[in-house]
Parts: structure tokens; sequence; C-alpha cells
């Protein structure tokens, strides 16, 4: 989750990630978890904020001339984007001993 709310203010997964993906490694590292699994989840979730940063919306609406609907355009996506975040789940679910083996 902190991956897509990253990039949903910052409009850039590559600097959601430059901030937040060396605390995903040292977060999992100091809870035992595994460092490469939350930092994909990191970067996983900044591709989900991607569709509502502001900027992202903005250029979705000029280039097909519905300048000034970006508030309209969010109303439609966001939702989406939220019901996706179910994908921490599967990250939560990947960290236990379980399903272990989807992992390297």
């Amino acid at each position: 989750m902190l991956g897509w709310f990253g990039v949903a203010v910052s409009g850039s997964d590559t600097s959601a990630s430059a901030l937040f993906g060396a605390r995903q490694v040292t977060a999992a590292r100091k809870s035992g978890l595994s460092p490469e699994l939350l930092a994909a989840a990191n970067s996983s979730g900044g591709v989900l904020g991607k569709v509502i940063s502001p900027q992202n919306l903005t250029i979705a609406c000029a280039a097909v001339g519905l300048a000034g609907r970006e508030g309209d355009l969010l109303r439609k996506v966001l939702p989406w984007s939220v019901t996706l975040l179910v994908m921490c789940l599967i990250v939560v679910g990947q960290s236990s001993p379980v399903p272990a083996w989807m992992l390297p």
C-alpha cells in the first residue's frame, strides 16, 4: 500500500520506489520477511497508484479532449484502483509459510 500511495502522490513509480523501496527492504529484513517480496509488492502497488495520480489523470483527459473533467475520470478509476489493492492480501499470503512455494 505504501507504493500505491507514493505513486498516487508523486505520479512516478520510479520516485516512489526511490522513496519507499529501501524502507520496504529494511522493514522486511528486520521482520524476517522476504526483502524481494516486499520490494516487488512496493513496485506492484505503485502500478495501481498510477491510475489515480493527478498528473496522469490530467494527461489522459487532455489526450482525449476531456480537459477539465479530471474529477469525473478519478471517480471512475478510483474504485478499481482500491479494489485491486486486494493484491496486498496476496503479499500477506506469500509471506506466510503456507504458499512459500510461490517464491523462488
